[in-house]
């Protein structure tokens, strides 16, 4: 647990100093498993088994919702979702299933302040999203509302994306998009009750409708449950000038699965 402290200091660091200070401390301090905590060759990663615990989400799936099939119904198919009632978004990728490691993993970071998970989840969410990076212009993750923010110290959201516009070479602004509402918690609520809770509870201010004005936003965030948060997130930003808004989380929850996150 002392590398949680230690380690994120080399983000500060660049280039053979940076290289210098790992060698160091990985001497000291080796780096262990972010899901069982046993020895890895690399920081913010996970050993072998825990790696084989994820369910990750590959195609076939919906092209704009990212369901996973059961079998490959064609190309470019969509779900009976995304025809029944299509969302303001372009498309959603998230990288695994919300279950298990990826689960606590998410818990950790958004409950227990294991920020250094970000980095891992992260990295899992850029190489879900690859074809979605490619046309993004800037990536806005999912603002917390200023008092959510002050209680929890830093929003999970954000340390997901930084990782992902690190990984995807692309900007991240997390000052496009405020949460004005402060909505109460989604836990057990069902879907319609999650998209009457996060009605209107996103703004572009208007100092920062310049900065957005016709550009591709990726919308970063570390769930997709109902996908309620992430709709009313776009509208706001289609509102504000964005030309698209496409969406990638962490994880998915499983189709027909549980809504206690």
């Amino acid at each position: 647990m002392a590398s949680v402290g230690v380690r994120p200091f080399l983000t500060a660091l660049s280039g053979s100093a940076a290289a210098v200070a790992r060698a160091a401390i990985d001497l000291v301090l080796p780096p262990l498993c972010l899901g069982c905590r046993g020895p890895v060759g690399e920081p913010h990663g996970l050993c072998g088994a825990c790696w084989g615990g994820l369910r990750f989400i590959e195609r076939p799936y919906c092209e704009r919702l990212g369901i996973p099939f059961g079998y490959d119904i064609g190309a470019g198919a969509l779900s009976a979702e995304a025809i029944a009632d299509p969302p303001p978004f372009g498309r959603a990728r998230a990288a695994v299933l919300y279950e298990g490691l990826a689960r606590d993993l998410v818990h950790r970071l958004k409950y227990q302040d294991r920020t250094e998970a970000a980095r891992l989840l992260g990295r899992l969410a850029a190489t879900a999203g690859r074809d979605l990076l490619a046309e993004a212009d800037v990536i806005v993750p999912v603002p917390l509302h200023p008092r959510r923010l002050v209680s929890r110290r830093f929003n999970q959201s954000q340390l997901i994306a930084e990782e992902v516009g690190r990984r995807g070479r692309r900007p991240v602004d997390p000052f496009l998009l405020a949460r004005i509402r402060s909505t109460p918690a989604q836990v057990g609520l069902t879907g319609r009750e999650r998209d009457d809770n996060v009605r209107g509870a996103f703004r572009v201010a208007v100092d920062a409708k310049v900065r957005l004005s016709g550009r591709r936003v990726l919308l970063v965030d570390d769930v997709l449950t109902t996908g309620a948060t992430v709709k009313a997130a776009t509208r706001a930003l289609l509102r504000g000038g964005a030309a698209g808004v496409d969406v990638l989380t962490v994880a998915r929850v499983a189709q027909g699965g549980p809504l206690h996150i």
